[in-house]
């Protein structure tokens, strides 16, 4: 890996980690622990500008490193289903989703990772009753998964405004 994109990485996973720890703070106003997930605006915009192997290595170094900064370490286990599944979701959805609506795969991405985490949540409890928040962060999941595609979107025509069009690497 050249050091401009290990620098450009590092900084990715910095900025993200530093959203991720300012959401922390955030009170939760529902019952159920719904996050917007700020710091996938980053990962958004790694997947439309990175190779897989890279964003790959920017979200496994912010999970583990967030989990380490918030000391909540029975949260991994979700946080590694949603993050799988949901990048391998973008990486291939981002194939037929043009780069102007990323926002679109930050959406299915986002639903891809409540669908990951519910999926987790009914396996270490042996209970479906989980199950009945579904609806509502498959609700939040859309909404979140929107406002940080666009964010992503922006950042991404902001830093790259002379390849809107295309992707900017394989």
């Amino acid at each position: 890996m050249r050091t401009r994109r290990l620098t450009e990485l590092a900084l990715l996973t910095a900025a993200a980690l530093i959203v991720f720890i300012i959401e922390l703070r955030i009170p939760n106003i529902l019952p159920i622990p719904v996050k917007l997930g700020l710091a996938n605006i980053f990962t958004v915009y790694a997947v439309y500008r990175y190779p897989a192997k890279d964003v790959s290595l920017l979200v496994f170094t912010r999970i583990a490193l967030g989990t380490l900064f918030s000391g909540n370490f029975s949260a991994i286990i979700y946080s590694m289903a949603g993050a799988v599944l949901c990048l391998v979701g973008m990486l291939l959805i981002k194939r037929v989703i043009p780069i102007n609506y990323l926002w679109l795969c930050s959406i299915i991405g986002a639903l891809l990772h409540n669908t990951a985490q519910i999926a987790v949540a009914v396996l270490l409890t042996g209970t479906p009753a989980v199950l009945v928040y579904y609806p509502v962060l498959i609700a939040a999941g859309c909404i979140a998964g929107l406002f940080t595609g666009l964010c992503a979107q922006y950042m991404l025509n902001r830093l790259m405004p002379h390849n809107k069009d295309q992707e900017v690497q394989k």
